[in-house]
């Protein structure tokens, strides 16, 4: 039933209603807080990974 789940025409339809939604010209400053809270939330992301690596590398030095 749901084989071709998302087809062209579905993303058309989308984009009308975020359109609609928001008006053309709140759409660029809309994307630009996405794009900017990505940005935040992708650093945010590899900081607490490293943060991770050192607490291990700090438990056991010889697993290193």
């Amino acid at each position: 039933m749901f084989r071709n789940g998302l087809e062209p025409w579905h993303l058309l339809i989308v984009a009308i209603v975020v359109i609609v939604l928001f008006g053309s010209k709140k759409l660029p400053d809309t994307a630009r807080a996405l794009g900017k809270s990505m940005r935040i939330l992708k650093s945010e992301t590899k900081a607490m990974k490293a943060d991770d690596v050192e607490a291990e590398e700090r438990r056991d030095p010889a697993a290193s």
